[in-house]
């Protein structure tokens, strides 16, 4: 009788360790996450899936990361919206086929709404052409990576798009947007006025936005122009401006649409 009262007791006794360990383990879990918000360099991300394991193995994989934190999660395009303008994320990684709200329709929500200027989406695909990329960059999407891509590469993606850069590498860019421009029917190279959408470049700016769609890298361009990549780079940015184009990814979605330049041109 002793004999299992000492088991029992010492049973109780290493439970209670066990429980009170798991609750510290909790709490320096807690203190670190309230640092990492605190921490400006950090970078908040939401995850948008309509699969459970799916965002789980995301956080999973973003929580070994210091300076990435996941802040919302999402399992519907509207889900997402609503939790990215609860915690304005630097990053939202969104799945395009989910239900309610595909990823698209919440793409378009979210770069349309000026309080989320700060906000990137990258697009999460299963495969490595989905006949929705087009339509997600078009609403304003930053990029898209392979939901099965390494962690390290994950990781990157969420650095590059949150400094407002596009993901894809122009050259993948270019073979992505001309393979669904060619299946549309072209809007042609004006606005709803009627007037040349493109009348607002300069024609130096003409000039690096067709080298822009055709593939070509900051550095590619400037050897082109015999101008220095940091000048190609302020071109840019004008001409982000002017177009309304959140990114490099935009432009070429831009280019092609207005019909500055046509599928196959060289």
């Amino acid at each position: 009788m002793s004999e299992q009262l000492i088991g029992g007791s010492f049973q109780d006794d290493a439970y209670r360790a066990v429980q009170e360990r798991l609750r510290e383990s909790s709490a320096q879990a807690a203190r670190r996450a309230d640092e990492r918000r605190r921490d400006d360099t950090v970078l908040r991300v939401v995850v948008a899936d309509d699969q459970d394991l799916v965002r789980s193995g995301f956080r999973l994989i973003l929580s070994s990361y210091p300076r990435l934190l996941v802040v919302g999660e999402a399992g519907d395009g509207r889900q997402a919206v609503e939790r990215v303008r609860e915690t304005r994320p630097d990053v939202v990684l969104m799945d395009i086929r989910m239900p309610v709200e595909n990823g698209i329709e919440a793409t378009r929500a979210i770069r349309a709404d000026p309080q989320l200027e700060g906000t990137h989406v990258l697009i999460l695909t299963t495969f490595d052409i989905d006949e929705y990329v087009y339509d997600a960059l078009a609403a304003g999407a930053s990029g898209f990576m392979l939901k099965d891509a390494e962690p390290d590469d994950i990781a990157a993606a969420i650095e590059v798009v949150a400094k407002g850069d596009a993901l894809i590498q122009p050259s993948v860019m270019r073979r992505l947007v001309e393979t669904f421009v060619r299946t549309r029917p072209a809007t042609g190279p004006s606005d709803a006025s009627g007037s040349d959408f493109f009348a607002v470049l300069t024609e130096r700016e003409r000039e690096i936005l067709v080298l822009v769609a055709r593939g070509l890298s900051n550095d590619e361009i400037g050897s082109d122009l015999f101008i220095s990549p940091a000048t190609v780079k302020t071109h840019l940015a004008r001409i982000m401006a002017k177009l309304d184009a959140h990114d490099r990814a935009q432009l070429v979605v831009r280019a092609y649409e207005g019909g500055l330049v046509k599928p196959g041109e060289r």
